[in-house]
């Protein structure tokens, strides 16, 4: 759940005040790669369905893929994310900020290719054609301010799957309201 109490992160990438569940699918970042980027995307697993323990499972390799038709089709992905926001407003960390989490894919952000080196990626729980809940804005808000402030090369870049990947994501989607996000920054 939300807490309004300033977010801060710790000298291992480490956000305090939320839950930790380490992910082995990140890496370093290559030398001198700043972080000046953050990604938002959206998941849902399965697709249009909250709750349960199916993100977790995935970015942590144990999805398995007989629990449902769909987890099928994600049989040996190897993905994860920096963060998680469900919809409940609970923020879940899989990858220390400091290292590169797989979230991006095939990627371009203003003809610099493989967003993964110098982005932080953060997912919320929800689909790219429905509203997102009012607190997952509120956390989404709070959590960006904090990088921004370790950061600071961020700045105001903050983007979303679909433009870095064109054709290929469409998340975080149309439900996403980018003005709604900007007023609160």
């Amino acid at each position: 759940m939300a807490d309004d109490g300033a977010l801060t992160i710790d000298e291992n990438g480490w956000l305090r005040g939320c839950r930790h569940l380490p992910s082995p699918n990140c890496d370093d970042r290559p030398a001198n790669a700043d972080i000046d980027l953050i990604v938002v995307h959206s998941i849902s697993l399965p697709p249009g369905e909250y709750g349960g323990e199916a993100i977790e499972q995935l970015f942590t390799n144990r999805l398995n893929p007989a629990a449902h038709p769909y987890f099928a089709t994600l049989a040996g992905l190897k993905v994860s994310a920096h963060a998680l926001i469900r919809r409940d407003g609970e923020i879940i960390q899989f990858v220390p900020f400091q290292r590169r989490a797989w979230h991006a894919g095939v990627s371009s952000y203003c003809g610099r290719e493989r967003c993964n080196d110098f982005s932080i990626g953060i997912e919320l729980e929800g689909t790219d054609d429905s509203a997102f809940e009012d607190i997952q804005y509120h956390q989404l808000a709070r959590l960006i301010g904090c990088l921004q402030g370790r950061y600071p090369a961020i700045g105001a870049r903050i983007t979303g799957h679909s433009d870095i990947a064109p054709g290929r994501k469409t998340d975080p989607g149309s439900g996403f309201d980018w003005a709604r996000l900007k007023a609160m920054l």
